[in-house]
């Protein structure tokens, strides 16, 4: 007799594994075979509620979250998304909920097919702890063509793709604190930025241009300050930034009053508090990465042809002391913390 573990994995899930290696969720393990003269680019990451999720947001923005942030590393790669396995660990408010599952697995379902990621498998379990997602996604690459953390060269320029804060940005208008009560930011703007930190875009289509062109890349997960040092201590080397290139949210637009430390050539500022939130959040989901000088040209056009926008914003120097942030008055800026930690 089915369980009901079965029962609801047969109803929600089962519709949304549709690759054949999925065998239907009727197996204890899928298989993949990935193409001839192909590497398999592993990834694994978790979202848990009250730590990567808000317990208001919704079923859909969930599921699309969890599996984008594992999309947001296999493009980082340089890699074309394969499949995913999922580890479902549900309180029982959610395990009973049957309208929170089928909108759950409909989100689940929808960027499965956006992303060409289908569901392969994985676990459901109860919990008394919070709602709890991990996901173990897989892509592919040209063999021996994977993106790594750990080439990047003095010299070679740094590159972000995207917007860097909206997520941050976005979190603070979602939570409502007392900084973003002070913002008469239009609400257009408000909820696209909260849509950043909802549910994240990492730029797949930038995945040729950093096999062709990057000699490192990660993706901005945690904050590009404490990123940036991931990279360049993977690489050995140092970084010099230039904050007013820094591609960020154009506030003015919003009509949000962030005087203070950071300008740029139209005169706008943000105030320190502010830059440190957007510099240092997390929630980005963009790339970041290492250009030599002598591909500079040939990275523009190809994220221009896969209509991505990427930003120069600094070079990467010798030594090994953490990245330099030069502000606009030349002077190094300090944080208090570099990126969003679990310890």
């Amino acid at each position: 007799m089915p369980s009901g573990e079965d029962d609801l994995i047969a109803r929600y899930f089962k519709p949304v594994s549709t690759a054949p290696g999925a065998l239907g969720l009727t197996d204890d393990a899928a298989f993949f075979t990935p193409p001839e003269g192909y590497d398999l680019v592993l990834t694994a990451d978790a979202v848990v509620a009250g730590v990567h999720f808000l317990e208001s947001d919704t079923p859909v923005h969930i599921a699309k979250k969890a599996l984008r942030v594992n999309i947001s590393d296999l493009a980082a790669k340089g890699a074309k998304p394969a499949g995913f396995l999922m580890t479902l660990a549900l309180p029982e408010k959610h395990a009973t909920d049957q309208s929170f599952l089928a909108e759950f697995a409909s989100g689940l379902k929808d960027d499965g097919r956006y992303y060409d990621c289908p569901l392969l498998g994985g676990d459901t379990v109860r919990t008394e702890g919070p709602l709890s997602i991990s996901i173990f996604a897989f892509g592919i690459v040209p063999r021996r063509t994977m993106v790594k953390r750990s080439g990047a060269k003095p010299g070679h320029r740094v590159f972000v793709s995207g917007t860097i804060g909206n997520a941050a940005l976005g979190l603070t208008l979602a939570i409502g604190d007392e900084q973003s009560r002070r913002w008469p930011i239009v609400e257009s703007d408000a909820s696209r930025l909260m849509d950043h930190y909802y549910v994240p875009a990492p730029p797949v289509d930038l995945a040729d241009a950093l096999r062709a062109c990057a000699s490192a890349a990660m993706d901005v997960s945690d904050g590009l300050v404490g990123d940036l040092a991931k990279l360049c201590a993977a690489s050995g080397v140092s970084a010099r930034i230039e904050v007013v290139r820094v591609p960020m949210f154009d506030a003015r637009i919003a009509r949000v009053p962030l005087p203070g430390s950071r300008g740029d050539p139209n005169g706008f500022q943000w105030d320190r508090a502010s830059l440190q939130r957007v510099l240092t959040g997390g929630d980005d989901y963009e790339i970041l990465c290492a250009i030599p000088p002598e591909r500079v040209g040939l990275f523009r056009e190809l994220a221009e042809a896969a209509k991505v926008r990427v930003t120069e914003i600094g070079e990467i120097i010798e030594g090994d002391a953490p990245p330099q942030f030069i502000g606009a008055d030349g002077a190094s800026l300090t944080f208090v913390r570099g990126s969003f930690s679990h310890f």
